[in-house]
């Protein structure tokens, strides 16, 4: 992200994450699933509850249709299923900075 422009920070847990004094503006969030005390998918939520409405990737290696369907009506921008390529990527970061809107092809 950085050898592209984008201003990034990466946080230890979900928790630190919230705790951060940047969290107002975070203008996108990418996300592991599968994350100890708090999930990629609680920690949207979370958010949501929270007021904040930030377009959100989430990663996993772990393909769940329970937990895809469930991020996408929840809102998620994007569910990319590890390994993905950077142009994958590069597509959903652009359907969260643009719009923030589920693109067409999400997983």
């Amino acid at each position: 992200m950085r050898s592209l422009g984008y201003e990034i920070a990466a946080f230890a847990s979900a928790t630190d994450f919230l705790a951060s004094p940047g969290l107002a503006q975070t203008a996108c969030l990418i996300a592991d699933v599968h994350m100890p005390a708090m999930t990629g998918l609680e920690l949207h939520e979370h958010l949501i509850e929270a007021g904040y409405a930030i377009p959100t990737i989430l990663v996993t290696a772990y393909l769940d249709d329970v937990d895809h369907a469930r991020a996408m009506n929840d809102g998620v921008v994007c569910y990319l299923r590890k390994p993905f390529d950077e142009q994958n990527l590069m597509r959903c970061l652009r359907a969260a900075l643009q719009s923030g809107e589920p693109s067409a092809e999400n997983s």
